[in-house]
């Protein structure tokens, strides 16, 4: 006979979902400061050539070692403050003490001794990959404490991307501004040294992102405060010790991580290659001749039309799954791309209708180019920006299914594995980025908007502004597919969860409960 569960969904409180996932927001901060510029920096400033984007994947290859220690650590740890809420105090303070290291220490060594500058540049770096992941980690195990309600989840993505505006966002916005303050340019206004160059640059960025990051991780942990509790830990009110040699059976047996592992793997490397500063810099300041006048209207677009996605998508993914509302606006940001990639293809430097162009700083008037690019940029980025940080909440839907598919909550491993993912994609965008100018450009140095343009360029950018990015969304298709946890598929996995939790919670052994309740002994709403 079937059983109704008496024991409610955990549920969030509203200012517990705006404020948690400002987590996000507070890493997202370094992940414009530092993995957006760290290769500009070293080889501009520390004259560290192609070693610097070299090293940034090198780094976060080795990580892989790391990443599941952390995440066993975190599964195991049981404080006065909690579960997450440690590893987030923990890593911002890693982070903010290993980015002034980087960016304001390191240039002060001479370049008559070029081995300490290499030296500090990777020890710095490694240090702080381990900050990164400490924090990053607890935006997506921490979802599973917040709620697991599948109407809320959904909601997650929405205040995750209000998060990254006020950390990602400011400082995409501000540092293009730093950095004018700082060109060199010649009678005609050209910039013939980018300020990028300029160490004073990244010693003005470094402390305000710092601030913004620490305010913006306070603000996190005052939303996770109360669910960081082990009443709210899997289903027996506590995790079960996991060895570390019983991780790769996990993931082995959870098939739906593996498929969203793919899915924001493509989704994370489209959304780090697009918005790479240095592919920015080649297609607003070479390719179309004047990045100041670009940059930030394009910037501004793309955060304007994403806003209705970001609705769409909500309601898509309440009423019909986060995987349906994934599969839609990915498959949206594809077809526009298309658009995208011809118009790049018919652009000429040489002829201003073929180029973009606004009324700003000497842009020109706009033109049907800009009309088009405006209209197929416009949509294909509010899509896929919108869906760039989907697969974060579909990470506690993943952990939710392994205690349902085993008993074991281990939202830290999870969360690490996730981690991974995305500290080794956006560390091989920027090696990517380098190889492409390389092998199309001939650039062994990374390009500014100073660097006269070329046809190697030209196809460098438009395989990585479009054509790798679609290629990742393509992926992202596939890997969706075959994956199970559909919304309907979650409200069962809920339910049975929340029933093997009261059952626990009144005597009965974990092991009976997993054996006895099941989809078929559970009902669920409708």
């Amino acid at each position: 006979m079937s059983q109704e569960p008496n024991t409610t969904l955990n549920r969030a409180k509203p200012y517990q979902l705006v404020l948690f996932p400002l987590n996000n927001g507070a890493t997202n901060v370094y992940f414009v400061l530092i993995l957006s510029y760290v290769a500009q920096f070293g080889s501009s400033i520390l004259k560290l050539g192609m070693f610097a984007s070299i090293m940034v994947t090198v780094m976060r290859v080795a990580d892989a070692v790391t990443d599941p220690i952390i995440g066993a650590m975190m599964d195991r740890t049981s404080t006065k403050i909690g579960k997450f809420r440690p590893f987030m105090i923990l890593g911002s303070a890693v982070m903010a003490v290993s980015v002034v290291c980087l960016y304001i220490l390191t240039p002060l060594i001479p370049e008559s001794v070029m081995w300490a500058r290499y030296a500090a540049f990777v020890a710095v770096y490694f240090v702080w990959v381990i900050g990164y992941t400490f924090q990053t980690s607890c935006t997506r195990a921490g979802q599973t404490v917040l709620t697991n309600d599948p109407n809320q989840r959904p909601m997650f993505t929405i205040f995750n991307t209000v998060g990254s505006l006020l950390g990602m966002g400011v400082m995409q916005f501000m540092i293009p501004l730093v950095k004018g303050m700082y060109d060199v340019k010649d009678e005609a206004g050209n910039v013939i040294v980018s300020g990028y160059s300029d160490p004073a640059v990244f010693r003005i960025i470094t402390p305000i992102g710092i601030a913004i990051s620490v305010l913006l991780t306070i603000l996190a942990i005052i939303g996770i405060a109360e669910k960081d509790n082990p009443k709210y830990f899997g289903v027996g009110g506590q995790q079960e010790k996991v060895k570390m040699s019983e991780y790769l059976e996990i993931i082995r047996d959870n098939k739906p991580m593996q498929r969203l592992m793919v899915a924001g793997a493509g989704c994370k490397l489209a959304l780090a290659i697009a918005t790479n500063t240095t592919v920015l810099l080649a297609l607003y300041g070479i390719l179309m001749g004047n990045y100041n006048s670009l940059y930030l209207p394009m910037m501004v677009l793309g955060y304007v039309c994403a806003v209705p996605f970001f609705l769409l998508s909500m309601r898509t993914s309440q009423k019909l799954g986060q995987r349906a509302s994934l599969i839609r606006y990915v498959s949206v940001a594809l077809i526009c791309y298309v658009g995208v990639l011809a118009l790049l293809l018919m652009s000429d430097h040489g002829d201003p209708a073929r180029m973009l162009a606004f009324p700003f700083q000497g842009g020109g008037a706009i033109n049907l180019y800009t009309i088009l690019f405006i209209v197929c940029f416009g949509i294909g980025y509010g899509a896929y920006y919108a869906t760039a940080d989907m697969p974060i909440p579909m990470v506690a839907d993943c952990s939710d299914y392994e205690t349902y598919r085993s008993g074991k909550y281990i939202p830290g491993i999870m969360g690490t594995l996730f981690s991974l993912v995305d500290k080794l994609v956006s560390s091989l965008a920027q090696t990517l980025v380098a190889f492409i100018f390389l092998i199309f450009a001939g650039l062994s140095d990374l390009p500014t908007d100073s660097t006269p343009y070329s046809g190697g360029i030209k196809v460098a950018v438009i395989v990585m502004f479009c054509v790798i990015p679609m290629l990742a969304w393509g992926a992202t298709l596939l890997a969706m597919k075959g994956y199970t946890l559909t919304g309907e598929k979650m409200k069962t996995i809920q339910a049975v969860n929340a029933a093997r939790k009261e059952a626990v919670a009144g005597g009965m052994s974990l092991e009976r409960a997993m054996k006895e309740i099941t989809d078929d002994t559970v009902k669920t709403e409708a």
